[in-house]
């Protein structure tokens, strides 16, 4: 039997999914990714990961008996005491699977770990990036969706059911606003997430108002109007970050968590989109402590990173 020394960190997001092979010092030597297919079920999905997961060890050089383990962080409502997938809002076929066994079982008994992808990228950035040295922190993730994770006393915190940080969700205009993945109409991520934009877009240009934005409106081109001054570009942003500012300061006055980390891709736009978002925050917090704003400092590896971690909770 060979000694168990590898382990895999998967991150699976509305858009891409990343694996990381992880040796036994931590240190990734495999990496690879592939588009997330919302249209497939969860065996069909599932199916995929134990492949991709059986490539990359192939590619490595590594023996898939070498595996202590497989993590896994999913954009979902993951059951804390069993890795149960209950509901995925950017992943809609995803639902009510008991992932973890389904795993084990076509992995030939190596354990896996299954976890919300938020709680993930907390651990990951609280142990080794922008929160180091924090008794306390939020990481937030401003992507196709917009999610937290909770640390707090120095440990993840998940709640009653698993559910913690699922704070994209959060209702602000009860039954109002576009439909979102989770169900619901009027949350935060109906009105600021990348994948809900341009469902007010669409809607604004419907309603008469002019713009120079083109299909899909991605984040890039958004960014290129508001740059240039175009009028739609500019409301989407402005309604972008208000509604961030409304879910951090949310945060902040039920939590009272001084230390924010920020990670995903809408932090990539080239705008001074935390700027923005930390003078709407600024405008709502009348206590004036003080309030830390960081960028993650993990990267692109915060996800694969943070998977692997929920093996050692």
């Amino acid at each position: 039997m060979k000694a168990r020394e590898y382990s895999v960190g998967i991150d699976v997001g509305g858009t891409k999914t990343a694996y990381g092979l992880f040796n036994a010092q931590g240190e990734i030597v495999g990496r690879s990714r592939h588009f997330s297919d919302t249209k497939l079920p969860p065996e069909a999905f599932f199916d995929q990961v134990i492949g991709n997961i059986n490539v990359l060890c192939a590619e490595s050089g590594v023996d898939t008996r070498e595996l202590r383990g497989v993590g896994i962080g999913m954009p979902s409502f993951v059951r804390a005491s069993d890795g149960f997938i209950i509901r995925t809002a950017n992943l809609p076929l995803i639902h009510d699977f008991p992932a973890p066994e389904y795993l084990t079982r076509g992995l030939g008994g190596i354990p896996v770990a299954v976890g919300n992808d938020m709680h993930a990228g907390a651990l990951a950035e609280h142990r080794f990036g922008a929160g180091r040295g924090y008794e306390n922190m939020l990481y937030c993730l401003m992507s196709t969706g917009i999610s937290s994770g909770i640390i707090i006393g120095g440990r993840l915190f998940r709640g009653s059911y698993g559910f913690s940080g699922e704070s994209g969700h959060m209702i602000v205009t009860p039954g109002e606003g576009p439909e979102c993945g989770c169900g619901n109409r009027g949350c935060v991520s109906a009105y600021a997430s990348a994948s809900r934009i341009p469902i007010h877009i669409r809607k604004w240009i419907e309603d008469g108002e002019k713009t120079e934005l083109t299909e899909p409106f991605s984040t890039v081109q958004i960014a290129e109007g508001w740059k240039s001054g175009d009028k739609l570009a500019r409301r989407a942003i402005d309604q972008m970050t208000l509604y961030m500012a409304v879910w951090l300061f949310n945060l902040y006055i039920t939590l009272n968590i001084d230390c924010f980390v920020f990670g995903g891709g809408l932090l990539n736009m080239d705008l001074p989109l935390l700027d923005m978002v930390r003078a709407g925050f600024d405008s709502f917090d009348k206590a004036g402590m003080p309030v830390t704003f960081k960028t993650a400092e993990l990267g692109e590896d915060f996800g694969i990173i943070g998977a692997a971690e929920l093996l050692r909770i």
